[in-house]
């Protein structure tokens, strides 16, 4: 089955690593019962790999992460784009996605982060 992938790469401060992890928890939960086939939220653990002298962009140069800063990257996985079309409006619609109920700010610049919706051309499951 062909899947369809919103990807995420976003650069957290670490003092709000917490508070990130508690809205994207509440985020996975909205998204799973409202359609979405897998959630992932991942935070930056081998941000320096070693891959034989091959020249790369590490995510923390990509994401322009500042010294008190990591990079999150998450993914939200669906049947297909008109299925992640779907899951999204309905997620839109829930009252919980209403500003006039979150309590707290965004803990990360939402101008910084990286988003992408993209269609699969290799997959395989185990």
């Amino acid at each position: 089955m062909e899947r369809y992938v919103d990807g995420f790469v976003i650069p957290i401060p670490n003092d709000q690593l917490n508070s990130y992890r508690e809205m994207a928890d509440e985020a996975g939960k909205l998204w799973i019962e409202h359609g979405a086939l897998e959630y992932f939220e991942g935070v930056g653990d081998d941000m320096e790999p070693d891959m034989d002298g091959m020249p790369t962009v590490t995510f923390p140069q990509l994401a322009e992460t500042g010294d008190n800063e990591t990079v999150v990257f998450s993914f939200i996985v669906f049947e297909s784009r008109d299925h992640r079309d779907e899951v999204n409006a309905k997620v839109m619609e829930d009252p919980a996605m209403d500003p006039d109920n979150f309590d707290e700010e965004m803990p990360f610049d939402t101008e910084r982060m990286s988003y992408g919706g993209f269609r699969s051309i290799v997959s395989y499951e185990n």
